[in-house]
């Protein structure tokens, strides 16, 4: 009897294709992490918007200028986006705040 030849990947052949996905892990990985950073100064610019426009709308109900504390007590804004508007007031120090604390 003649035992049948198993066509089959060498370990040379593993070990280039194993070489290749690795080199393109280190290329995309440093990409992704720059995305990342992008990605949570746009959400943070949108929560700023956010909170601004309902500032301005809150203006135009109230005679007053609208603060967060207000804001949050009337339930236009919640507790995170008012952390979120003072962070990137922080981080952006040379922008003014329309909406005191």
């Amino acid at each position: 009897m003649r035992k049948k030849k198993v066509r089959a990947f060498t370990l040379i052949e593993m070990l280039v294709v194993l070489a290749i996905i690795s080199i393109l892990i280190l290329l995309f990985v440093p990409n992704l992490m720059k995305e990342k950073g992008t990605v949570q100064k746009t959400g943070q610019t949108a929560v700023v918007k956010v909170v601004e426009s309902q500032a301005q709308m809150y203006e135009l109900d109230h005679t007053s200028t609208a603060t967060l504390n207000e804001l949050m007590a009337n339930n236009m804004i919640t507790q995170k986006q008012a952390e979120n508007y003072d962070e990137y007031y922080k981080q952006n120090k040379q922008e003014n705040r329309t909406v005191p604390d």
